[in-house]
């Protein structure tokens, strides 16, 4: 099964950027949908984004929309969630995830392999 490693988390103020990556160890990138989910402190996880194989299509929750941005890198394996004009209520674990079944998803379930994590805090 793919293994996925998610960087570039930390510490940001308010109103700051940061892109995320998530790089996976398969060359065949293409077969899998990705998503990025987050988990506040004390919440259950949440939706962020997801994006089709080709690239081509995203989806974002309403709470991002405008302000964070999914990509993918296929000949790097490669995806990534640019987050910019942050906020507290941004912070989180963020997880990326993959489905190589169906189309794009905001349903964790559907998705069969997950990252690790990495934080992101953003302060006040």
């Amino acid at each position: 099964q793919v293994q996925l490693v998610e960087s570039g988390g930390e510490l940001v103020q308010a109103g700051g950027s940061l892109r995320l990556s998530c790089a996976a160890s398969e060359r065949t990138f293409n077969i899998y949908v990705m998503a990025w989910f987050r988990q506040p402190p004390g919440k259950e996880r949440e939706f962020v984004a997801t994006i089709s194989r080709s690239g081509g299509s995203t989806d974002y929750a309403d709470s991002v929309k405008g302000r964070f941005t999914i990509s993918r890198d296929n000949a790097k394996s490669t995806v990534y969630l640019q987050m910019d004009s942050l906020k507290p209520a941004d912070t989180a674990v963020y997880y990326c995830a993959a489905k190589t079944i169906g189309l794009k998803s905001r349903s964790s379930d559907e998705y069969t392999n997950w990252g690790r994590g990495t934080q992101v805090t953003v302060s006040s």
